[in-house]
């Protein structure tokens, strides 16, 4: 019986790219949940490592009925956010629509402030003494509720379809239009090409926005947290676990984490299985022509997304109107002025130019690992590209509290305390956000026909000149749409920036956080206004830099 030859470990650069972004992973996000594991098997009830906490999970209903309740509103969020988001991002790319660059502002708007804030936003307007709610009453006519389920999935899906927009949109505008014209050459009618043309080709990115949405519900403690009333979801009770006054079961609360991380392994390896099973490379040598339309048809094409994203940006309309807005501490309106603004400026200087700066440094980082992760994970698939896959969606589905938890508990000790400086909220932000360009520019890679690199290296091209001058810059609108999802959640991260702040590393979501405690609802609202102007900024910067390369505005 012979043996079977060793392969050859190649020592070329993305070996050693590989090396270094496992061994970060592992540093920054092995050990730390390694932490949360082993809090998961012990108990204060049990001696010794035990398996009680899971027990107890699977054994008690007020445990297992918060997963199926996590289960069912990120399965409805996911299934309207992807309904939503595909129908806008087709009628946008593919027809005329009024306004349609201002539009795809206002949709990436919509996706910008921090989940509870969009909650306490909609208890404003349909909140039991809500604006919208008084004037319903006013007329005799019964307002619909925003408390429990049925809130709570309106709220995300309209929160969250932004993600499936962005990715499907920049597919779809990557398309070789050759492939719709045939199929309308052979007879097939417009819905029946859109269904087995159109939609298969792009399913990558599809799925890319889908597994964000649905990460994003079941990580997300805030929308439920003010929405739900009794409807409590996982990552409350993890919460509630870790964080509120009278919790003293940090070991159950772990034993909760490991089962949010079991069930996004499970949707990400269905997401994998799905994408790998087809091909959808293709050339995009004639990308789509948009449809010019008229009188009545542009109407009916443009009003569905006019509204759709007028109900995404109202709580961004009264978060502003009410930054102007002066109250007492009673609550009685005292003027509309910019006193609010005068206020944070005056005392929370520091907070803003925290985030700013820390956000910065943190996308530098995102966007070189992004590039070259994703060309990993596409390109250069193995073991190693298994493993980075794996690991770097873990930080994206444990809520942000328990995150920083674990980077309290791993660096807050020696060889490496990183306890309450700036760079533990930087770590925190590129482990948290890094996913975002990394599923962007894998569904963008998986579009870019190989045979392009190919040609390159058969004319003589080394392999490395021809990523950086040909690959990189073809991934470039891919890269990009990750990344300014990633900044603008950056400058919004709260769970984990409330776990890891300091009295110096304070951010702005911090700061709204505690001011919407206080009932300061001016300050907190000229804060999250501030944001919502840094990121129409963001974007346009981001357009003009890339030449109109990457479809952000």
């Amino acid at each position: 019986m012979t043996d079977r030859p060793r392969r050859k470990i190649k020592l070329d650069f993305w070996f050693f790219v590989k090396a270094s972004v496992i061994l970060a992973l592992c540093l920054f996000i092995v050990y730390p949940f390694y932490t949360i594991l082993t809090k998961s098997v012990f108990s204060s009830k049990v001696e010794g490592i035990t398996l009680y906490n899971f027990q107890r999970f699977f054994t008690k209903k007020y445990y297992y009925r918060t997963l199926l309740r996590s289960l069912v509103i990120c399965s409805f969020t996911t299934l309207f956010a992807c309904i939503i988001g595909v129908f806008i991002a087709y009628v946008m790319t593919r027809y005329n629509v009024l306004g349609k660059n201002v539009l795809h502002v206002f949709i990436i708007l919509s996706l910008m402030s921090p989940p509870f804030i969009g909650a306490y936003s909609w208890i404003v307007l349909l909140g039991r003494n809500g604006l919208i709610t008084q004037a319903l009453t006013a007329i005799g006519l019964p307002a619909p509720t925003i408390y429990g389920r049925n809130g709570i999935i309106f709220v995300f899906t309209l929160h969250l379809f932004p993600y499936v927009y962005l990715y499907t949109s920049g597919a779809m505008n990557s398309i070789d239009s050759s492939l719709e014209e045939a199929a309308e050459n052979l007879g097939m009618n417009k819905l029946k090409r859109i269904m087995t043309i159109t939609l298969p080709v792009v399913l990558p990115s599809i799925l890319a926005g889908c597994i964000m949405v649905f990460m994003t519900c079941l990580a997300d403690f805030g929308t439920p947290m003010l929405l739900g009333e009794g409807y409590t979801v996982l990552p409350v009770l993890v919460y509630n676990e870790y964080m509120s006054e009278s919790a003293t079961d940090p070991y159950m609360a772990s034993a909760l984490s490991v089962v949010i991380v079991a069930c996004s392994m499970v949707m990400l390896a269905l997401q994998k299985l799905v994408v790998e099973k087809k091909n959808y490379t293709m050339s995009t040598l004639r990308p789509p022509q948009e449809t010019k339309l008229h009188g009545v048809k542009r109407f009916l094409a443009s009003f569905p997304v006019y509204l759709v994203i007028f109900f995404a940006l109202l709580p961004q309309i009264v978060v502003v109107c009410q930054s102007f807005v002066e109250r007492s501490f009673s609550g009685v309106v005292q003027g509309i002025n910019l006193n609010n603004y005068r206020a944070i400026l005056k005392r929370l200087g520091q907070n803003i130019f925290n985030t700013y700066a820390f956000s910065l440094a943190a996308i530098v980082f995102i966007v070189i690992l992004g590039i070259l992760i994703s060309y990993v994970l596409v390109r250069k698939k193995g073991k190693a590209a298994t493993v980075i896959d794996t690991l770097i969606m873990f930080p994206y589905v444990i809520p942000g509290s328990v995150l920083g938890i674990g980077l309290i508990v791993a660096f807050n000790r020696k060889p490496l305390i990183l306890v309450g400086t700036a760079a533990i909220m930087i770590i925190s932000y590129v482990v948290r956000k890094l996913p975002y360009t990394v599923r962007s520019g894998s569904a963008f890679l998986y579009q870019m026909d190989p045979s392009v690199e190919e040609a390159s290296i058969n004319l003589g091209v080394s392999p490395m000149k021809t990523f950086f001058t040909m690959t990189a810059r073809m991934m470039l609108p891919g890269i990009m749409s990750g990344a300014v999802l990633s900044w603008i959640t950056c400058i919004n991260e709260l769970s984990s920036s409330i776990m890891l702040y300091s009295g110096k590393t304070s951010t702005i979501a911090v700061a709204i956080y505690q001011e919407v405690v206080r009932m300061s609802d001016g300050t907190a609202a000229a804060l999250a206004t501030i944001l919502s102007v840094t990121t129409v900024i963001s974007m346009l910067i981001v357009f003009r830099a890339t030449k109109g390369k990457v479809k952000i505005v």
